[in-house]
């Protein structure tokens, strides 16, 4: 045994946010939410998400992964900040991807509520649709 073998054992391990016996909310192996996080905590769970992400994207529309490296890029934002079943609501968008037709793929993102609720990210992205560039 170790510190974080006993410390596991000891705390218990939560995916998701408890409360603990002292009213704290707390996540993972007994991290309080009051504590901040590092950057190498926040960069692992950012490649956690990212790969979440990018994973209910490529099995929902497996076509992605023939799109350019920004495109995907475009798609794997879209995923991440709306999750899976918001982006499937962008029926028009996601046709105009499929069909290589990129002005109009970027017009139907930013013809959106989406793109008045998050304004320049919506902007870069439809960007980055049109360009085939990173923004």
């Amino acid at each position: 045994m170790n510190i974080f073998e006993q410390l596991e054992r000891d705390e218990g391990k939560r995916r998701s946010m408890y409360t603990d016996a002292l009213g704290f909310a707390t996540f993972g192996i007994g991290h309080k939410a009051t504590t901040p996080l590092s950057d190498t905590a926040i960069y692992q769970i950012l490649h956690d998400d990212v790969a979440a992400a990018t994973a209910n994207l490529e099995a929902a529309l497996p076509w992605v992964k023939t799109l350019s490296e920004a495109r995907f890029g475009a798609m794997i934002n879209l995923c991440f900040n709306l999750g899976l079943g918001g982006l499937l609501g962008f029926q028009k968008m996601l046709m105009a991807l499929r069909e290589s037709r990129w002005e109009d793929a970027a017009r139907e993102l930013l013809d959106s509520k989406y793109s008045g609720q998050v304004g320049a990210r919506a902007h870069r992205i439809a960007d980055q649709i049109r360009l085939d560039e990173w923004q």
